[in-house]
């Protein structure tokens, strides 16, 4: 047992299933936690908005107050799990400013004012984490922003939210629609009732530029990422991706593109086909997982629960023992401020290739109509197959299935815009981007 050791009064704000879980943690295994960090944490406070709301065992009472920026003031250790811009932002940044070590796990805030809040941190050499913050358990951003340091990360593919990765998993196991999915994700708890900002692409989103952030070392802008979530996905979608030897995954990927000899960054969150070999393509239910490439390194793998209350609170467990270490030895925090300035690429010139099916009149000449089509654009056909079908009315059709060869985005959207307004064309074409290849 450590004797005679300083200790830390630590502040958790906010106190829902993540907060709990690392109440439960400080407080359940306070002495283990003294011998692996050198001090003895006390729990000073939990700072919430709802004071009478039950918190669970292992929350003592008389510790939670409404008063949080009282309780900042007392701390010397800040953990924010409230979420939202404010009032965790204001929070974070009075503590920073005032010298005190501050975790989060607030993607949200982090994506929108990180380089602001990591230049707060080193002004006044303290740690500000956010590890919890992308993928839940999954070591990465320590990785990225240590481990790789010495290196240059040429792109980051990731699955980065378990809800849309459960739902797509189980259209593909089951052959169930996107709403029965939904609704079985919401059943088991993987789904909010308002399952907006992950079915929509807004939590992937934020994690995304968090990403780009540190493995391109420049502060790039939430604003900056293309965003398209899974609610058109069907379960035609994943059956026809399957047969072609592909998965749909929902991805958060993040790009170094050189032109001209000046580097870019293309990142985006959208469905993706990838092919059944790919690691990220075995990944199911609701687990994450993170693929990097890097000049040096090569592809690194990162997988494991990317939610729930324990594996969030582990992450958050880290960046507290590794920040009061630092503490402890009296040396200042290691924090990630913006080095580089990488200019975002405008989406129509970020490179992909396109799954396109497009619904037409089963006739001699059509084939040649499309070709036409690609060709005007100067794009490339990787492979197509066809399937007849026989619409509402009853008249012969067939679906055509494209692959195409890498091209600019706007150039494979143009041409899909073009082959919509052939007279052969029954249903405006359908795409979606095919990835790691």
């Amino acid at each position: 047992m450590v004797t005679s050791v300083k200790s830390l009064g630590v502040a958790l704000l906010g106190c829902g299933t993540v907060g709990g879980e690392v109440a439960r943690i400080l407080t359940q295994d306070a002495e283990e936690l003294t011998s692996r960090c050198g001090a003895r944490l006390e729990l000073i406070g939990v700072g919430v908005r709802d004071t009478a709301a039950d918190r669970g065992p292992h929350v003592d009472r008389s510790l939670i107050t409404d008063d949080l920026a009282g309780l900042v003031e007392r701390a010397d250790v800040v953990i924010e799990l409230m979420g939202g811009l404010e009032p965790a932002g204001s929070l974070i940044e009075s503590a920073l400013r005032a010298g005190k070590t501050v975790i989060s796990a607030n993607k949200a805030l982090i994506a929108e004012r990180l380089a602001e809040l990591s230049t707060a941190a080193a002004e006044s050499r303290v740690q500000f984490s956010y590890e919890a913050a992308v993928a839940g358990a999954i070591p990465i951003l320590r990785p990225i922003r240590d481990s790789l340091a010495g290196d240059r990360i040429t792109s980051v593919m990731g699955i980065v939210n378990g809800t849309t990765n459960y739902i797509l998993d189980a259209m593909d196991s089951t052959g169930a629609s996107f709403e029965d999915a939904l609704a079985k994700a919401q059943e088991l708890g993987y789904a909010e009732a308002d399952p907006t900002a992950d079915v929509e692409g807004h939590d992937a989103a934020a994690k995304a530029a968090i990403l780009a952030s540190l493995s391109l070392h420049t502060a790039f802008p939430l604003s900056e990422v293309y965003t398209e979530g899974i609610t058109r996905v069907t379960a035609e979608d994943i059956a026809s991706a399957r047969a072609a030897g592909y998965v749909i995954k929902f991805l958060a990927i993040v790009e170094r593109v050189e032109k001209d000899g000046e580097d870019f960054a293309a990142v985006r969150v959208h469905p993706t086909l990838l092919p059944d070999t790919h690691p990220l393509a075995s990944v199911r239910g609701a687990y994450n997982a993170v693929y990097v490439e890097a000049e040096n390194a090569g592809s690194l793998m990162f997988m494991g629960q990317g939610a729930g209350g324990a594996p969030t609170a582990s992450a958050v467990m880290g960046d507290v023992i590794s920040s009061v270490r630092r503490v402890v030895a009296g040396g200042p925090g290691r924090t990630e401020t913006p080095t580089c300035v990488v200019t975002s690429l405008p989406h129509s010139l970020a490179e992909t290739r396109y799954s396109i099916a497009v619904t037409v009149e089963d006739r001699p000449g059509v084939l040649e109509q499309i070709a036409r089509v690609f060709s005007t654009h100067s794009q490339s056909i990787e492979s197509m197959s066809q399937s007849l079908v026989t619409d509402g009315e009853g008249s012969g059709a067939a679906v055509l299935r494209i692959i195409t060869h890498t091209g600019a985005e706007g150039d494979l959207r143009a041409t899909v815009e073009d082959i919509h307004s052939l007279p052969a064309v029954i249903r405006k074409p359908t795409f979606m981007r095919v990835g790691g290849n």
